[in-house]
């Protein structure tokens, strides 16, 4: 479930709320699910991957990772991504371009409260997408980081929270016949324009 508080007022946003309440309504699994694209200048490749979000405040869509992972770093570099959702139960996809930035830090120690020490003993022992040679070497340094009560209480500086403002949004809605609904909205100069894509 996404933690949906003071959802900005503009017809994007009203738009989402419908279809993810229709999700929901549907039983749509794991519909906190949203794949994140980066870009990586040094490669020049895109790169992409799922992560939870956490939360929708008025416009500020957010989650959580180490802020010494690779997407972190591409974040810091270009700060464009794309985000998308897609909920089968409802054959519902919604594509979203967006600017990133990190989350203020009482932000992401409340959230890190939040969270139960299991979840929080992996923010301590995990150098995120680093290479190991052995899982024994990941569950051996998530074990001993579970033991240690005082080492958990507090956020490690390198994790906390990701906040996203998108600029756009296509709702895809399938069609058994592929004539598809592809509603948009783009904000230029604070406007959001709407139109549609042909399927």
């Amino acid at each position: 479930m996404i933690s949906i508080d003071k959802i900005n007022n503009s017809k994007p946003y009203k738009i989402f709320y419908k279809l993810y309440s229709d999700a929901i309504e549907a039983n749509q699994s794991n519909i906190e699910a949203i794949a994140i694209s980066s870009f990586n200048q040094s490669l020049g490749e895109v790169e992409s991957r799922f992560v939870n979000l956490k939360y929708v405040n008025g416009n500020e869509w957010i989650f959580f990772s180490n802020y010494n992972s690779p997407k972190a770093l591409q974040f810091n570099s270009h700060q464009q991504i794309s985000a998308l959702f897609y909920w089968s139960a409802t054959d519902t996809q919604i594509r979203i371009k967006a600017k990133i930035s990190k989350t203020s830090k009482d932000f992401s120690d409340i959230h890190y409260q939040s969270r139960s020490m299991k979840k929080n003993a992996l923010a301590h022992s995990s150098n995120q997408s680093s290479k190991v040679y052995s899982y024994e070497k990941v569950l051996e340094s998530y074990k001993k980081a579970l033991t240690d009560k005082a080492l958990l209480l507090k956020r490690p500086d390198y994790w906390g929270g990701f906040s996203f403002t998108p600029y756009y949004f296509e709702f895809w809605q399938g069609d058994e016949n592929r004539l598809n609904k592809r509603e948009t909205y783009e904000l230029i100069e604070n406007e959001w324009q709407y139109y549609f894509l042909q399927p």
